[in-house]
């Protein structure tokens, strides 16, 4: 049984960084999916594919792998630079500002 343990990226519809700080244990597929022929559905008999686990850091989730023998890929998250302006968006409306407000 194989595993990978990831730190979720913030989907497109966040504009904070809620829920990406947390680890993932997710269970690869054992099987693939099948058809099926009547209704069209996709279905699977691989119940480990609808486990995600959660854990606090990345060592808790590598340290609960190796107690339960799962064989882990870890994928390390791309880290990216935050996007501050000093004053952000009330520097628009500031009293105090140097030049003209124009669009």
């Amino acid at each position: 049984m194989s595993a990978r343990i990831y730190q979720p990226a913030k989907t497109a519809m966040q504009s904070g960084t809620a829920k990406t700080q947390d680890w993932v244990l997710e269970f690869a597929p054992a099987a693939a999916r099948e058809v099926d022929p009547l209704m069209g559905w996709t279905s699977s008999g691989d119940t480990q594919a609808q486990v995600k686990l959660r854990f606090a850091t990345r060592e808790e989730a590598e340290a609960y792998a190796a107690a339960k023998g799962i064989e882990v890929t870890v994928v390390l998250p791309k880290t990216r630079k935050a996007i501050v302006r000093p004053r952000g968006y009330g520097e628009n409306f500031a009293t105090d500002r140097k030049g003209a407000w124009t669009h």
